[in-house]
C-alpha cells in the first residue's frame, strides 16, 4: 500500500510539476496579452450578461444555465478542499498564487467558451455536443482527431477516478460522518440516488438544478465566511500581509504545519487554483457548448466569469477565514480544517 501510495505521489509531483504549471498559466498570460487585457477590461459586461444575455440561437439551456452547469463542479469541494490543502501545505502565500492562477485562467476560460460555441454540433435530434474534443478536431483539422480521442478519453477517466468524484465524495463522506456522525455507507447511498435522479434527465436537468442549488449554496457560503471574517476583522490585515510575504518569502513553521518554500506556495498555490476552477482543464466548455447563443464571444465572457465567482471571490473568503482563524496551521486536513470554534 505505501508502495502505491509512493508511485501515486510521484506520478503526481510530475503531472503538477513546474511544466504543466508553466503551461497553463504561460497560456492563460499569451491569451491575456492576445486579448488585450479582456478579463479586465469587459469584466463589466461579463457580469451583466450573466443574468442578461438574449439566449437566443441554438442550444439546449441559458446562457446561466450553462454557467451555473459549470459552477456546480467547482463551487463546493474546491473552495473548501482545494484551498485548504493549498495553504495547509504551501502555506499562505498559497493564495495569491490562486490568484495570479485566476486572474491569468479568466482569458483561458473566455477563449475554451468561445471556442465550444464555435465548433460545436448539432445531431439529427437538434441536441448539441461541444468542448475541448470538438474543437480540437473541427478547429486544427481531422489530423489531430487522435488528439481529440485522446482528450475524450482522458476526461472521462478523469470524471470517474480523479477530481470528478474521488474528492468531492471524499469530502463530503469525511464532513458528515466526523460532524453528525452519519455512516459513510448511507451518505454514499444518498448521494447515488440523488445524482443518478439529477444526471440520468441530460444536460436540462442537471442545468435546471444546477441554476437553482448553485446560487444559494454560493450566497449561504458566503454570507458564513463574511459573518467568521467579521468576527475575526482585527485579524485581516495581518492575514493579507501573510498572503502577500508568504508568496516570495519562506513561511516560517508553526503548530502542525511544517513551514513552505515559495516554490511550494506557487506550485500549490497555482494547482489548486486550477483545481478550484477548472481554467484550461477543457471540463467547462462541455457545459458551454449547451448554450443557447448565436455570439461565441458571449458565452465566452459568461464563462469567465465562472473563474472570477469561484476563485477571486469564493476560494479568497475561504483562504482569509482560514488564515484568520488560525486553524491553517493546525492538525487538521482538507475538508476538517474549517472546524473552529467561534469563541469571539
Amino acid at each position: 500500500m505505501h508502495a502505491l501510495e509512493h508511485v501515486l505521489e510521484k506520478v503526481n509531483q510530475w503531472v503538477w510539476g513546474a511544466p504543466l504549471l508553466i503551461l497553463l498559466v504561460g497560456t492563460g498570460i499569451l491569451l491575456t496579452c492576445r486579448l488585450g487585457m479582456l478579463q479586465v477590461i469587459r469584466l463589466p459586461l461579463a457580469l451583466r450578461l450573466v443574468f442578461k444575455a438574449k439566449n437566443e440561437g441554438e442550444g439546449d439551456v441559458t446562457s446561466f444555465g450553462a454557467l451555473a452547469t459549470a459552477l456546480a463542479a467547482t463551487v463546493g469541494t474546491g473552495n473548501i478542499v482545494g484551498v485548504a490543502t493549498a495553504i495547509q501545505i504551501g502555506g499562505p502565500g498559497a493564495l495569491f498564487w490562486m490568484w495570479m492562477a485566476a486572474f491569468f485562467g479568466m482569458a483561458t476560460k473566455y477563449a475554451e467558451g468561445v471556442l465550444a460555441v464555435k465548433y460545436r454540433t448539432i445531431d439529427d435530434k437538434g441536441q448539441v455536443s461541444g468542448g475541448p474534443m470538438y474543437y480540437i478536431e473541427r478547429g486544427l483539422g481531422i489530423k489531430f482527431k487522435p488528439l481529440a480521442i485522446f482528450f475524450a478519453v482522458s476526461g472521462v477517466l478523469v470524471a470517474l477516478f480523479g477530481i470528478g468524484t474521488f474528492p468531492q465524495v471524499n469530502a463530503i463522506v469525511s464532513s458528515t460522518q466526523s460532524s453528525w456522525g452519519v455512516p459513510v455507507i448511507v451518505t454514499a447511498g444518498i448521494m447515488t440516488v440523488i445524482t443518478a435522479l439529477v444526471t440520468l434527465g441530460g444536460i436540462k436537468s442537471i442545468s435546471q438544478v444546477s441554476t437553482k442549488v448553485v446560487p444559494v449554496m454560493a450566497i449561504i457560503y458566503i454570507i458564513a465566511s463574511l459573518v467568521v471574517l467579521a468576527t475575526f476583522a482585527d485579524q485581516i490585515p495581518h492575514a493579507a500581509a501573510l498572503v502577500f510575504r508568504g508568496a516570495f518569502s519562506p513561511t516560517a513553521a508553526g503548530g502542525g504545519f511544517l513551514g513552505a518554500t515559495v516554490m511550494m506556495a506557487i506550485r500549490n498555490g497555482v494547482a489548486r487554483g486550477v483545481f478550484s476552477n477548472e481554467s484550461g482543464l477543457g471540463s467547462a466548455p462541455i457545459a458551454a457548448a449547451a448554450a443557447k447563443t448565436k455570439w461565441p464571444a458571449e458565452q465566452g465572457l459568461v464563462s469567465m466569469t465562472g473563474t472570477f465567482f469561484d476563485t477571486i471571490i469564493i476560494c479568497t473568503l475561504t483562504g482569509l477565514t482560514l488564515i484568520v482563524t488560525g486553524v491553517w496551521n493546525g492538525a487538521e486536513r482538507g475538508a476538517m480544517m474549517p472546524r473552529f470554534h467561534m469563541d469571539r
